[in-house]
């Protein structure tokens, strides 16, 4: 029963992604309840991804061939959604 709680996370522990809503409500010395007083905190994912793209070093001309993106992740503890290929030219 302390005005202040530290929330402490740890990597082998943490607390998931998203939102999380946490609740106080205080009682007065004659017994008398608060309305609860509410706050929520998000946890975001603050790590990039990475872009893993495999793809042949060579094809024959006029060749079909595939660009594989799917190795590519989130360190963070996301997933990777969206996969958004630009074709750059010639070097």
């Amino acid at each position: 029963d302390t005005p202040t709680v530290e929330v402490t996370l740890s990597t082998d522990k943490p607390l998931p992604l998203g939102r999380h809503t946490f609740r106080l409500v205080v009682v007065d010395d004659s017994g008398n309840t608060s309305i609860p007083d509410e706050v929520i905190v998000i946890v975001a994912d603050a790590e990039n991804p990475t872009a893993v793209l495999n793809a042949p070093r060579s094809v024959g001309f006029g060749a079909s061939f595939n660009l594989d993106g799917t190795k590519s992740f989130d360190a963070g503890g996301g997933k990777v959604v969206t996969y958004l290929w630009t074709y750059m030219g010639q070097p």
